[in-house]
Parts: C-alpha cells; structure tokens; sequence
C-alpha cells in the first residue's frame, strides 16, 4: 500500500490550509495517508550561527525522513505577504542543509488557498517554480479560490471547484 504524507505549509490552529488538505488526503483511495502538523516539527529560525554552534536539529531529519519515506506528498501552502508563510520557509531551509533536493523526487500535489479570490495564487506560483530545483516532482497544483464562500462542513461546497480537486486528485494518485 503507498504511503502519503500531507501537510500544510502554516502553524495556526485553525489553518484554512490544514482544513484542504485534510479533504484532499480524505479524497484519497487504497494508500495509507498521514496528516502532519507542523506544530509536532518546531525549529529554531535558521541561521548559519545556530548551525555552526549546534548543528541540525534532529526534528529537521525526522520530518525529512517523512517525506524521503513517502510515496506521495500533498501539501497546501499558506500564503503570507504573497509569500510563504514564515514557519514553512523555516522548516523549508532548515531540510534543504540537510539535503538540497529535499523533496528527492516524490510525487507531489501542491495546493493553496486563502480567504480572497486569488486563491493563494502567489505563494503557489513562488513554489512552482522553486520546488523543481529542490527534487520537487510536482504532479498537479490547485488553487481554492475565497475559502470562507467555498469550504463548509469539512468539504468544498461548490461543485465545478469540487470537481477540479477531485480530478487533480485523482491525476496526482494515478502517478503515484
């Protein structure tokens, strides 16, 4: 049985992100999937003199160790400031010190949304063109458009965006 892993890319207790790719892991057929939390994986903030003085820390290759033993990787990223979110980019380059390929090629379908209209557009955008150089194998990406208006009782209400998650869904498992 495949083994995925999903996460979102925020901290907060009540992440929006948390909550999609929650669904889009319970969308999922015949694998095993593990929801993480990035609030189980705290980190110091990276700096060259904190690694110098203490090395890496053994979180940073546990949750490494997550993704290089998955077969998949579904993550939705929380947008801050048109960008990644602090505790994302922090956990990102703390795992890229231990390997620069980090994501090392496994699957991946890459999601955001945000309360507004955009979805979350750029900080998808921002990843889309920098997770290939990391070993990122992205298979799909979707965008969840004005959460609040679209995401109700642990689902997506309107049904042409729905279906789009589905399909995309559907495509990113079938590369598994």
């Amino acid at each position: 049985m495949k083994n995925i892993i999903a996460f979102a890319g925020s901290d907060s207790r009540t992440s929006i992100n948390k909550q999609l790719v929650e669904y889009a892991a319970s969308l999922l057929t015949n694998v095993q999937s593990e929801v993480l939390d990035l609030n189980d994986f705290v980190l110091p903030l990276y700096s060259m003199n904190y690694e110098i003085d203490h090395g890496i820390p053994d979180i940073a290759n546990k949750f490494l160790d997550k993704i290089k033993s998955s077969d998949g990787i579904i993550i939705s990223l929380a947008e801050h400031n048109g960008a990644y979110a602090s505790v994302f980019k922090n956990l990102f380059d703390w795992l890229s010190r231990v390997d620069g390929k980090l994501w090392s090629d496994v699957p991946m379908l890459l999601m955001a949304t945000s309360p507004g209209g955009r979805g979350g557009a750029s900080v998808l955008e921002i990843a889309k063109g920098r997770f290939p150089y990391m070993g990122g194998n992205i298979i799909t990406d979707y965008s969840l458009p004005s959460f609040n208006e679209n995401y109700s009782e642990g689902k997506i209400i309107n049904d042409e965006l729905n279906t789009s998650l589905v399909s995309r869904v559907k495509l990113f498992q079938d590369n598994l």
